[in-house]
């Protein structure tokens, strides 16, 4: 039994493919629900300003889940015949739940396709744009641009009821890994100190905040260190910014930052697999909270089930790490 989404007024249980969801429950308060004790997140102070979700690792075009480059180690997830592609699949899914809550504001950050081909990108906006219209807001990730192509290039702000958002496109063209420049920082320190509200900053690359053996990796994974370093150093002179928020790890995992604050550092997991997710997030007065929700549709629940163990074959426990700690997907991001 997963524990999925602990809200102020929310819980919702995962048993395999079945979702077990208990709304209308009390802030701060104690629960057991199906036998498992859980705490609902406390309600920040003030009104509830609006709604947004965001998606990332939607990948319209992928036919395989968990292929590493050539490597037949797996194990590697298909649709079976008469099936429809698994990104529609969870896509749809997703699409349909995030449309139950009205959000004001819906925001892909990244890895839109499998390969940025033109009929990946027609398949994305027919189900996004189609269902979201002008409220959809998108920044590309390196599989958008892995052939050079310029498709969602670009920073932008996003103004909503109680927080400003700060798109940053975080990639290299090419190439796997991302960064930061000297001309975007610039960019982002002014959004921040005209900003007349919270500021969320968004990427598709995740940060890095350090590491135990003190190595400074310049190819790593995410936004390089002297980059990452340089946004933390904004973030610590300009309070306005509460958050960075990115995708691309396929893991739900936030890291808080000392040396800016103790700001969160966010990762969503992917919506094309296990666990299928997506974020809402409830920007109150005092707080935003953000709200972790497994796509639950009978066939998404179906097709992530298949991928809890992607890459057991590498020694990679996909289910722990996808899914993190439940504190990594539910809790409330302070206003500095």
């Amino acid at each position: 039994m997963d524990v999925t989404t602990v809200a102020e007024d929310l819980a919702v249980l995962h048993d395999g493919g079945r979702a077990r969801r208990y709304d209308g429950l009390t802030p701060d308060t104690d629960y057991e629900l199906d036998g498992i004790a859980i705490h609902t997140l406390p309600r920040p102070a003030g009104d509830l300003r609006c709604r947004f979700a965001t998606v990332n690792d939607v990948h319209f075009g992928e036919v395989e889940a968990g292929r590493v480059d050539d490597s037949e180690l797996g194990p590697i997830q298909r649709v079976e015949p008469g099936e429809p592609p698994y990104p529609e699949t969870m896509n749809r899914g997703a699409v349909a739940e995030i449309a139950a809550i009205d959000p004001a504001a819906v925001i892909a950050k990244g890895d839109l396709t499998a390969d940025g081909m033109d009929e990946e990108f027609a398949a994305f906006e027919a189900c996004y744009g189609a269902a979201f219209g002008e409220r959809l807001h998108v920044i590309r990730g390196n599989h958008d641009a892995y052939r050079g192509q310029s498709v969602h290039l670009g920073d932008r702000v996003v103004d909503l009821p109680g927080v400003r958002l700060a798109l940053l496109d975080t990639v290299i063209p090419r190439e796997t890994t991302g960064r930061i420049t000297a001309e975007q920082l610039a960019w982002l320190d002014d959004v921040a100190a005209g900003a007349d509200r919270p500021v969320m900053v968004m990427g598709h690359h995740q940060t890095w905040v350090g590491s135990v053996s003190g190595a400074r990796p310049p190819d790593y994974f995410g936004i390089n260190p002297d980059d990452s370093d340089a946004l933390v150093a904004l973030i610590a002179r300009r309070p306005r910014v509460v958050a960075y928020a990115a995708g691309h790890t396929h893991r739900n995992r936030v890291r808080r930052v000392a040396a800016s604050d103790g700001v969160p550092h966010i990762e969503v997991g992917c919506v094309k697999d296990f666990p299928g997710s997506w974020a809402e997030y409830r920007v109150y007065d005092g707080g935003i909270t953000q709200v972790h929700h497994r796509i639950s549709t009978l066939e998404a629940l179906a097709w992530s089930e298949r991928c809890r163990h992607l890459y057991q074959d590498f020694g990679i426990d996909y289910e722990s790490y996808a899914l993190g700690g439940l504190e990594d997907r539910c809790f409330t991001i302070s206003i500095r």
